[in-house]
């Protein structure tokens, strides 16, 4: 399990699995609680790459990040850079 504390968002942190090189068991502590499950059903077994392409750079209400961008910081830092 992965744990990823954010910044800049509502949000506090993210936490997720990865099996073969797929993305699970996503859960956000805080933040919009229906965009969120939306956002950890649809990334579940996603590739961790194609998760990275799909929500680096979402903006959120004037924010340079979103929790979608957070996401896939995490992915990068704790997964894809290890």
């Amino acid at each position: 399990m992965y744990t990823y504390k954010t910044s800049g968002v509502c949000s506090r942190s993210i936490n997720f699995d990865i099996a073969d090189n797929k993305v699970i068991n996503v859960s956000f502590e805080g933040g919009c609680n229906g965009n969120l499950q939306g956002l950890s059903s649809l990334l579940e077994g996603m590739d961790v790459n194609e998760a990275v392409k799909k929500l680096k750079g979402i903006p959120c209400g004037g924010k340079a990040t979103s929790c979608p961008d957070q996401f896939a910081t995490a992915l990068q830092e704790l997964v894809i850079g290890k």
